[in-house]
C-alpha cells in the first residue's frame, strides 16, 4: 500500500466511530438513530475511497438492503462472566492468526426461546469487544457467513446503560467479505452460531 492508502483508512475509521458516536447519542429514539446510521454508512459506502465495494459495485449502488426497524429486536443485557474458556483462533489471508478470548456472555429471548451469545475480547493491541453470529436467514436472506453486532476496536459500538450493554438487532451488519472476495474476515465462532432466524438488519447485498 501506498502512503495515502493508510491515511484513507485511518479516515475511514475515523468515520466508523463518528457515525456510531451519533449512535449513542441520548433522547433520540432508537428507530430514528437507526435511520441516521443506514444514511451516514450509504454515504460512505458510495463516496469513500477504502469503501467495502470494487468500482463496479459502486457505479450501481444506492443504499445498503435492511429488514425493516423492529423494536422487537432490540435489548438492554446484563453482561454475565466467562471463566476458563479457550480462546478461539482464526486464521486470515491476509492478517493471520486472530485470536478471540471469550470473556463474557448475554442472554435473551428471542421467538420464545431463550439464546446465549458470546462476547469475545479481540487479542490484538488495544483489545475490543467482538460479536458476530450466524442465524437461520443466512444463505437466503442474509449473508451465508454471518453478521456482526459489535466490533468496538473498529468503532462499532451501540452503547451501555449502566452496567448492561445495548443489543441491537436491527444495527447488524455484513462483514466486508460480504460484498466482494478482495476481503478476508473472521466469522461466528459455533457458539454464536443460531439455528432460528432474526430478520432485523443489514440483508444479503446483491
Amino acid at each position: 500500500m501506498q502512503l495515502n492508502d493508510y491515511l484513507q483508512i485511518a479516515d475511514y475509521r475515523q468515520q466508523v466511530f463518528d457515525i456510531y458516536t451519533r449512535v449513542r447519542e441520548p433522547d433520540v429514539v432508537p428507530e430514528e438513530r437507526w435511520l441516521r446510521f443506514r444514511s451516514a454508512l450509504d454515504h460512505l459506502f458510495k463516496t469513500h475511497p477504502q469503501t467495502a465495494l470494487t468500482p463496479q459495485q459502486v457505479t450501481k449502488f444506492s443504499s445498503l438492503p435492511y429488514f425493516p426497524y423492529d423494536p422487537v429486536y432490540r435489548f438492554i443485557l446484563p453482561i454475565e462472566s466467562l471463566k476458563d474458556k479457550e480462546e478461539v483462533r482464526i486464521n486470515l489471508q491476509d492478517d493471520g492468526p486472530t485470536l478471540l478470548l471469550p470473556f463474557g456472555q448475554v442472554t435473551l429471548t428471542l421467538s420464545g426461546e431463550s439464546v446465549c451469545l458470546t462476547l469475545y475480547w479481540i487479542r490484538a493491541y488495544g483489545g475490543g469487544i467482538f460479536l458476530p453470529f450466524k442465524d437461520g436467514t443466512n444463505g437466503n436472506e442474509t449473508y451465508s457467513g454471518g453478521r456482526y453486532l459489535l466490533d468496538s476496536l473498529k468503532g462499532a459500538d451501540l452503547g451501555r446503560e449502566g452496567d448492561r450493554l445495548v443489543i441491537d438487532f436491527n444495527f447488524a451488519y455484513n462483514p466486508s467479505c460480504a460484498y466482494n472476495a478482495r476481503w478476508h474476515c473472521p466469522l461466528p465462532p459455533p457458539d454464536n452460531q443460531l439455528a432460528l432466524p432474526i430478520p432485523a438488519g443489514e440483508m444479503k447485498f446483491y
